[in-house]
C-alpha cells in the first residue's frame, strides 16, 4: 500500500507498525510533497514486523526516522527499480581421442537463464562468471563447464549450471549432465539438462550412432537438443538462444555471444566427433557442426582436432575422433549482462564490466567476476 505523509509542522509525529507481519511481501511506499530524509524520492518499509516513528523536522530534511523496531535494513529504505539479467554459464570441453576408433560426443553448452527483478537502492549484486571446461587431451574426457550466477540482498539468486561434457567414445561412462547435456558416443547415454529450471536453461545432447566405427552426437544448446549421429555423419550441436538484452553492435564490440544477421546467440552446443576410414569400414563421414551461440565444430578421424568454442558465449567444445591423439575442443566461458534505465544506474561496479547505452537504458556486460551496487 501507499502512505501519503502530509505537509508537516515541526514536531509532527507519525508511527507505522506492521500489524499483520506482511511488509516483507506487501511493502509500504511512503510518499509526500515534503522531503523524506532529505530526499525527494519515495521511501519504503519492507521488513516483516517493522515499526517506525517519523518526525517532521524542517523543510530541508522533511520527515525523518527517530526510532525503529525489528529493522534488518535502514528503517525507511531507498527507492526500488527494475533490472533485467542474462546469466550464461561456461560450456563443457569435448573429449579427446585415443587408440580406439570411437569418437567423442560434443560438449554441452552452459546454462542460459534470464530474470527481471525489482531491487532496492544500495543492494550489492555479486556477479560470478563461469569459465569453460577444458577439452580432453591424450585420450581423456573433456571437463564440465563452470556455473555463472547473480546474488545479493533480498534478490532471488539465479544460477546457471556449467555444460555437461560429451561422452568419451572409448569409455563406458555416459555423457555429463549440465546446463545443457553432453553428446553421446556409440555406447553411451546422452547427458541431460540439470538441474531442471523453469523456464529450461538448456537441452539434452544428441545420441551417438550405435555401430562400430561410428559417429558421436552433438552437445545440447540453450534452445535445442543436440543432433543425433547417423550412419554417415556426426551430430551437430544444438543451437543456442537469441537474446534481446543487447544489440549486435554491443555483442561485437564487447566480444560476447555469436552474431548471426540481426540476432545475438548464446550457449550453442559442440559438434560430435566424426569417424571416417580410408580402408572403407565406414562411409565418408560428416563433421558435427557447431551449434549457433559459440559452439565448437567436431573433429574428424586422421584429419583434425575438434574446434574450441568461442569465449564469452557459453558454447560447448567439439568432440574429437580417434585414433591418432586428436584433442577435444575447449568450452567457451560464460558472461552475465545487466540492463536498467540509465536514470536508475548508480555507476558503482567492480570487475570492470563493459558499459553501453541503448536509448534510455544502460547495459553492463561482465565477462569476469565482479559486482554492481544499485
Amino acid at each position: 500500500c501507499t502512505v501519503t505523509l502530509p505537509a508537516g509542522s515541526v514536531g509532527d509525529t507519525i508511527e507505522i507498525v506492521d500489524y499483520a507481519g506482511t511488509f516483507d511481501t506487501n511493502a509500504v511506499t511512503l510518499t509526500t510533497t515534503e522531503k523524506i530524509k532529505g530526499s525527494d524520492d519515495d521511501g519504503f518499509l519492507r521488513v516483516e514486523r517493522e515499526g517506525v516513528k517519523l518526525v517532521y523536522v524542517d523543510a530541508t530534511q522533511g520527515w525523518v526516522t527517530v526510532t525503529a523496531a525489528n529493522e534488518t535494513a535502514p528503517a525507511v529504505g531507498p527507492p526500488e527499480y527494475s533490472i533485467d539479467f542474462l546469466v550464461v554459464a561456461g560450456g563443457a570441453g569435448g573429449g579427446s581421442s585415443a587408440s580406439c576408433t570411437s569418437p567423442s560426443g560434443g560438449g554441452g553448452a552452459g546454462g542460459y537463464r534470464t530474470s527481471t527483478q525489482t531491487l532496492a537502492g544500495s543492494t550489492a549484486i555479486t556477479v560470478t562468471v563461469g569459465g569453460g571446461g577444458a577439452g580432453g587431451t591424450g585420450g581423456a574426457r573433456g571437463t564440465a563447464g563452470n556455473a555463472s550466477s547473480i546474488s545479493g540482498g533480498t534478490m532471488t539468486t539465479i544460477s546457471s549450471a556449467g555444460g555437461g561434457d560429451g561422452a568419451f567414445g572409448c569409455d563406458t561412462e555416459d555423457a555429463g549432465d549440465g546446463g545443457s547435456g553432453g553428446g553421446g558416443g556409440i555406447n553411451n547415454a546422452i547427458g541431460s539438462s540439470s538441474p531442471v529450471t523453469d523456464p529450461v536453461q538448456g537441452y539434452a545432447g544428441g545420441a551417438g550412432h550405435a555401430w562400430t566405427w561410428s559417429d558421436a552426437g552433438g552437445g545440447g544448446g540453450a534452445s535445442a537438443v543436440g543432433v543425433d549421429a547417423t550412419s554417415v555423419s556426426a551430430g551437430a550441436g544444438g543451437d543456442g538462444a537469441i537474446t534481446t538484452i543487447m544489440t549486435t553492435t554491443m555483442a561485437t564490440d564487447n566480444s560476447v555471444g555469436e552474431v548471426d544477421g540481426s540476432d545475438v546467440y548464446f550457449a550453442g552446443g559442440g559438434g560430435g566427433g566424426c569417424w571416417e576410414s580410408s580402408a572403407g569400414q565406414h562411409p565418408a563421414g560428416g563433421i558435427g557442426a557447431a551449434g549457433k551461440g559459440g559452439g565448437g565444430e567436431g573433429g574428424k578421424y586422421t584429419v583434425q582436432d575438434a574446434a574450441d568454442a568461442t569465449v564469452n558465449t557459453g558454447g560447448g567444445g567439439g568432440g574429437a575422433s580417434g585414433p591418432g591423439g586428436y584433442d577435444g575442443g575447449d568450452g567457451g566461458s560464460g558472461c552475465v549482462v545487466l540492463k536498467m534505465l540509465t536514470a536508475d544506474y548508480s555507476s558503482t561496479t567492480t570487475g570492470s564490466p563493459d558499459e553501453d547505452t541503448d536509448g534510455s537504458y544502460t547495459i553492463l556486460t561482465f565477462t569476469a567476476t565482479g559486482s554492481y551496487t544499485t
